[in-house]
């Protein structure tokens, strides 16, 4: 396992210690695979864990408040996206 690898996957003591992690809900482990791979790619674009972050003051409070708020933003414009992009699915299966 790489530093990065190691680095990304703290908090995950099982995992890091190579004992396979159950998952009573197929749904959860899709979930934690996109969220590995999620941390991965920011590890690359930034160069930085969010622990890391965090812990040496990179980025304080306000920011992440207004990334989340950024984030959230968009998450609507995608819902609303994809609100008429059902609708128009459904439109064209009654025509």
């Amino acid at each position: 396992m790489s530093s990065r690898e190691i680095t990304n996957a703290k908090g995950f003591t099982d995992v890091m210690n190579g004992v396979d992690v159950e998952f009573r809900d197929p749904v959860v482990k899709r979930v934690v695979d996109k969220f590995k791979v999620r941390s991965d790619a920011g590890y690359e674009k930034y160069g930085t864990t969010l622990h890391e972050e965090r812990t040496t003051k990179i980025k304080g409070l306000m920011k992440y408040l207004i990334d989340i708020q950024e984030e959230l933003m968009d998450a609507v414009l995608y819902i609303q996206t994809a609100q008429e992009e059902l609708k128009d699915m459904l439109d064209e299966e009654k025509t």
